[in-house]
């Protein structure tokens, strides 16, 4: 499971009674989300942001994408992405970012767990077949990607308040 190595809260971007989000509760915010960006870097230098759906399993995030997709060209160029998710509330709520470093997953006994957490949190709709060293859901072949946490942040709105967490490993 992975958990930051060090937290803290940035007081210019809060207000003076806000305390550090605990991790977990940041944590299962982002575990519970339904929708996330993504943003990657074009081979260019141009950014690239879309959104999509996401799993959280043993401390990392997963997404996945057709090799032929826009973003998993992106990855392949460059590894380093950002993934987010929060509330469009300008008071209450909590908004969080990942940035982490994305690994392909292909084991196919981790795949077959990461196509059950899938279809359990998105429902029928989201059932993938384990094919391939990907899924397989009636679109073709996607790659499964992990995204190993390097720093995260937890923006608090209620009150206003800025936590970041850092890991072990992240240069960030």
């Amino acid at each position: 499971m992975t958990a930051p190595v060090a937290t803290d809260i940035d007081p210019r971007y809060g207000e003076p009674d806000a305390t550090p989000v605990p991790w977990e509760t940041t944590e299962q915010r982002f575990a519970d989300a339904e929708v996330y960006w993504l943003s990657t870097v074009r081979p260019d230098g141009r950014p690239h942001v879309t959104s999509l759906i996401s799993v959280w399993r043993d401390g990392c995030a997963h997404i996945c994408a057709g090799p032929h997709e826009r973003k998993a060209r992106n990855i392949a160029a460059n590894p380093d992405v950002v993934l987010t998710t929060g509330t469009p509330a300008l008071r209450g709520g909590l908004d969080v970012v990942v940035e982490g470093r994305v690994q392909r997953v292909t084991d196919p006994d981790e795949l077959k767990a990461l196509a059950a957490a899938w279809e359990e949190k998105y429902g029928a709709d989201w059932h993938f077949d384990v094919l391939d060293g990907g899924f397989e859901g009636g679109g073709g072949l996607a790659h499964v990607y992990r995204i190993e946490p390097s720093t995260a942040f937890a923006f608090g709105k209620a009150p206003y308040s800025q936590t970041r967490y850092r890991f072990a490993g992240g240069s960030r």
